[in-house]
């Protein structure tokens, strides 16, 4: 069977798609979501958006680098380049759809006492 093969047919598209950079780019776009939804950063709209991207590219830039001094482990480009598009896609997708915005806001634990007052 092909599928058990680690040697299959693919095009080059010029990178290694792997699970890994998959990763990356979740958690750190999980990260560079948390960085905007500090208020002072999120108000400050897109000059916010583009902070945050900034910020978390660096310390992705900066975790890679800190990799180089653990043995076996090393820097790659493309895990810098996965967690920063993780960035980019994660705030501009939370910055402009309200509804996933929203969705993330929501609060499903309420004390009873706070619904009973907004009602």
């Amino acid at each position: 069977m092909a599928s058990g093969s680690k040697d299959l047919a693919a095009p080059n598209l010029g990178f290694d798609f792997s699970y890994d950079k998959l990763a990356h780019l979740l958690v750190f776009g999980l990260l560079a979501t948390a960085v905007l939804r500090i208020p002072g950063i999120f108000n400050g709209g897109w000059q916010g958006v583009c902070i945050t991207i900034a910020l978390t590219s660096l310390f992705a830039a900066f975790d890679e680098y800190r990799q180089s001094f653990t043995p076996g482990r090393y820097v790659e480009l493309d895990d810098w380049i996965a967690d920063s598009l993780g960035a980019i896609i994660a705030t501009i997708v939370y910055y402009k759809w309200h509804y996933y915005r929203r969705t993330l806001e929501w609060i499903c634990f309420r004390p009873k006492s706070s619904i009973a007052e907004n009602a």
